[in-house]
């Protein structure tokens, strides 16, 4: 019997310790996300713009009074949804919002940048949300878990996004209501993640869209012709393309040979000169830089290419030797 007590007492020692401790049970779960920020984006450069931020989740484990020993390794289940956020959806796309402007994007999973990864889960369909299931050792503390979040604004959506006119223009999406972490804790049987409880989180999504113009100049070509007894005419087109709602003035300058009024076209090998005039409709002002009369020109971009006319005229005139002739002139945009 002697020989049993050492035993017994450590058993006793052992029950005692083991209900003091208690079972233990998923206490809570939040999450917290970065904010997305992209770089600059330049609506015609129909290219796609990535970032990327860092969704958190930590599910905390805390002590409970009372037995059974089945609850001291619980396993809790989580979901993090997310919605539209404050920008709303434009097509198949969350958007950034500039006053009624919209700019698409979303957030994905991972890199693949498909439709199936797309994070969402509730209101957004067709998506899936942020979901695990945690088994902590011992059941004591915490356990974190990190994931990394995709963003990506489309090259191919990007026609049409606006500018704020005379500058960039800030846009954003706000996340508070429709960020949530669902999660239920259990022993066996595993419950959806929406049976428990859940919590909201915030974060943001924005970038900055900038003014941007491209000129694609062509040949202005008077064709052959023969004595300059007659007004010579020619007609050929500039293109340009600005951001949406971009305000922007086109100059040109005088040429190799002469002035923005008074230009020339010269024969590289006798050293003679024809003289001509440049304006955006037939026979009208002088297109220039707007010194000496003449005018530049001015518009509003659209986000896609606009096809500007550039009218050439040849005044009657003393006709030069037979030849080619030619001029280089230099278009300026400016946004």
């Amino acid at each position: 019997m002697t020989l049993f007590m050492p035993l017994l007492r450590i058993l006793l020692f052992l029950a005692l310790t083991w209900c003091g401790t208690g079972a233990a049970r998923a206490d809570d779960c939040t999450a917290t996300m970065t904010d997305m920020v992209f770089a600059n984006v330049s609506p015609i450069a129909g290219s796609d713009v990535d970032t990327s931020g860092t969704l958190v989740v930590k599910c905390t484990f805390t002590l409970l009074a009372g037995l059974p020993p089945r609850l001291l390794a619980p396993s809790v289940t989580y979901c993090v949804f997310l919605g539209t956020g404050s920008g709303g959806t434009t097509g198949q796309y969350r958007a950034m919002a500039s006053g009624a402007n919209k700019l698409p994007y979303n957030l994905y999973t991972d890199t693949t940048y498909a439709p199936a990864s797309v994070w969402g889960g509730g209101a957004m369909v067709n998506t899936s949300p942020v979901s695990a299931t945690v088994t902590p050792l011992l059941a004591l503390g915490s356990v974190t878990n990190t994931y990394t979040i995709s963003g990506r604004i489309p090259g191919s959506a990007l026609t049409g996004v606006a500018s704020g006119g005379g500058g960039n223009a800030a846009y954003a999406s706000t996340y508070s209501a429709d960020a949530t972490v669902s999660y239920a804790y259990y022993s066996s049987t595993r419950p959806p993640c929406t049976a428990g409880s859940s919590s909201t989180f915030s974060f943001q999504v924005r970038t900055n869209v900038v003014n941007d113009c491209v000129v694609n100049a062509g040949v202005l070509n008077f064709g052959p012709t023969k004595v300059l007894v007659e007004p010579v005419r020619s007609l050929a087109t500039l293109g340009v393309q600005c951001t949406a709602n971009a305000n922007y003035r086109i100059s040109l300058n005088g040429g190799q040979n002469g002035t923005s009024a008074a230009r020339r076209m010269k024969n590289s090998v006798t050293g003679e000169f024809i003289a001509y005039k440049i304006s955006d409709t037939l026979d009208g002002a002088v297109w220039g830089d707007g010194a000496n009369g003449t005018v530049p020109v001015t518009a509003v971009g659209t986000g896609s290419q606009q096809n500007l006319a550039v009218y050439g005229y040849v005044a009657p005139q003393r006709t030069p030797t037979p030849g080619d002739y030619r001029d280089t002139v230099t278009a300026t945009i400016y946004f």
